[in-house]
Protein backbone atom coordinates (compact mmCIF):
# COMPACT_ATOMS: atom_id res chain seq x y z
CA UNK A 1 0.00 0.00 0.00
CA UNK A 2 1.45 3.26 -0.70
CA UNK A 3 0.87 6.24 1.58
CA UNK A 4 1.03 10.28 0.41
CA UNK A 5 3.60 12.16 2.28
CA UNK A 6 0.36 13.96 4.30
CA UNK A 7 -0.48 10.10 5.67
CA UNK A 8 1.51 10.63 8.79
CA UNK A 9 1.19 14.02 8.84
CA UNK A 10 -2.80 13.71 9.94
CA UNK A 11 -1.54 12.21 13.25
CA UNK A 12 0.22 14.86 14.56
CA UNK A 13 -2.76 17.11 15.85
CA UNK A 14 -3.84 13.64 17.39
CA UNK A 15 -0.95 13.28 19.35
CA UNK A 16 0.03 16.33 19.85
CA UNK A 17 -3.19 16.34 21.91
CA UNK A 18 -2.81 12.91 23.46
CA UNK A 19 0.44 14.32 24.82
CA UNK A 20 -1.15 17.47 26.33
CA UNK A 21 -3.78 15.56 27.94
CA UNK A 22 -0.99 12.89 29.37
CA UNK A 23 0.64 15.73 30.71
CA UNK A 24 -1.96 17.50 32.36
CA UNK A 25 -2.41 13.93 33.71
CA UNK A 26 0.77 13.71 35.00
CA UNK A 27 0.72 17.17 36.90
CA UNK A 28 -2.16 16.77 38.25
CA UNK A 29 -1.33 13.42 39.80
CA UNK A 30 2.29 15.13 40.66
CA UNK A 31 0.24 17.40 43.22
CA UNK A 32 -1.67 15.15 44.48
CA UNK A 33 1.40 13.59 45.41
CA UNK A 34 3.22 16.66 46.86
CA UNK A 35 -0.47 16.80 49.32
CA UNK A 36 -0.16 13.47 50.24
CA UNK A 37 3.34 13.81 51.12
CA UNK A 38 2.60 16.66 53.19
CA UNK A 39 0.01 14.78 54.90
CA UNK A 40 1.86 12.28 55.51
CA UNK A 41 4.83 13.82 57.37
CA UNK A 42 2.03 15.58 59.58
CA UNK A 43 0.48 12.16 60.09
CA UNK A 44 1.70 9.31 58.77
CA UNK A 45 -1.38 6.97 57.86
CA UNK A 46 -1.73 3.48 56.07
CA UNK A 47 -4.58 4.81 53.77
CA UNK A 48 -2.36 7.24 52.50
CA UNK A 49 0.82 4.56 51.73
CA UNK A 50 -1.94 2.88 49.90
CA UNK A 51 -2.77 6.38 47.67
CA UNK A 52 0.73 6.85 47.04
CA UNK A 53 1.31 3.15 45.90
CA UNK A 54 -1.64 3.78 43.70
CA UNK A 55 -0.21 7.10 42.32
CA UNK A 56 3.04 5.38 41.56
CA UNK A 57 1.12 3.02 39.49
CA UNK A 58 -0.33 6.10 37.60
CA UNK A 59 2.72 8.08 37.20
CA UNK A 60 4.54 4.63 35.85
CA UNK A 61 1.64 4.11 33.22
CA UNK A 62 1.76 8.00 32.26
CA UNK A 63 5.51 8.31 31.98
CA UNK A 64 4.96 4.74 29.42
CA UNK A 65 2.00 6.31 27.93
CA UNK A 66 3.76 9.76 27.22
CA UNK A 67 7.37 7.78 25.84
CA UNK A 68 4.98 5.96 23.19
CA UNK A 69 3.04 8.83 22.34
CA UNK A 70 6.41 10.51 21.70
CA UNK A 71 7.86 7.50 19.80
CA UNK A 72 4.77 7.23 17.90
CA UNK A 73 5.15 10.87 16.58
CA UNK A 74 8.83 10.85 16.26
CA UNK A 75 8.27 7.96 13.49
CA UNK A 76 5.93 9.93 12.33
CA UNK A 77 8.47 12.17 11.50
CA UNK A 78 10.62 9.49 9.85
CA UNK A 79 7.96 8.05 7.71
CA UNK A 80 7.48 11.09 6.19
CA UNK A 81 11.04 11.95 5.47
CA UNK A 82 11.02 8.65 4.41
CA UNK A 83 8.54 9.18 1.87
CA UNK A 84 9.63 12.14 0.91
CA UNK A 85 12.96 10.45 -0.14
CA UNK A 86 10.63 8.23 -2.01
CA UNK A 87 11.26 5.05 0.35
CA UNK A 88 7.68 4.16 0.45
CA UNK A 89 7.88 0.44 1.60
CA UNK A 90 10.47 2.03 3.99
CA UNK A 91 8.27 4.73 5.00
CA UNK A 92 5.27 2.59 5.07
CA UNK A 93 6.32 0.25 7.24
CA UNK A 94 7.32 3.06 9.90
CA UNK A 95 4.48 4.65 9.62
CA UNK A 96 2.94 0.89 10.36
CA UNK A 97 4.96 0.43 13.68
CA UNK A 98 3.83 4.63 14.71
CA UNK A 99 0.45 3.44 14.82
CA UNK A 100 1.58 0.19 16.80
CA UNK A 101 2.83 2.36 19.67
CA UNK A 102 -0.06 4.94 19.18
CA UNK A 103 -2.06 1.98 20.19
CA UNK A 104 0.30 0.95 23.16
CA UNK A 105 -0.28 4.36 24.40
CA UNK A 106 -4.24 4.22 24.02
CA UNK A 107 -4.34 1.02 25.93
CA UNK A 108 -1.89 2.10 28.68
CA UNK A 109 -4.41 5.61 29.20
CA UNK A 110 -7.38 3.20 29.43
CA UNK A 111 -5.19 1.22 31.94
CA UNK A 112 -4.65 4.38 33.90
CA UNK A 113 -7.70 5.66 33.52
CA UNK A 114 -9.28 2.07 35.00
CA UNK A 115 -7.01 2.46 38.15
CA UNK A 116 -7.98 6.09 38.49
CA UNK A 117 -11.91 5.10 38.51
CA UNK A 118 -11.06 1.90 41.35
CA UNK A 119 -9.05 4.53 43.11
CA UNK A 120 -12.14 7.04 43.31
CA UNK A 121 -14.67 4.45 43.94
CA UNK A 122 -12.91 3.72 46.86
CA UNK A 123 -13.03 6.77 48.32
CA UNK A 124 -16.56 7.18 47.58
CA UNK A 125 -17.17 4.00 49.47
CA UNK A 126 -15.80 5.29 52.44
CA UNK A 127 -17.51 8.51 52.40
CA UNK A 128 -20.71 6.50 52.01
CA UNK A 129 -19.63 4.23 54.99
CA UNK A 130 -19.46 7.38 56.77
Amino acid sequence: MEISLTTPALLFPAISLLLLAYTNRFLTIAGLIRNLHQKFQEKPEPAIKAQISNLRKRVNLIKNMQLFGIVSLLLCVVSMFAIYESWQTIGSVIFGISLVLLMISLILSIIEIQISVKALNIQLSNIEKD
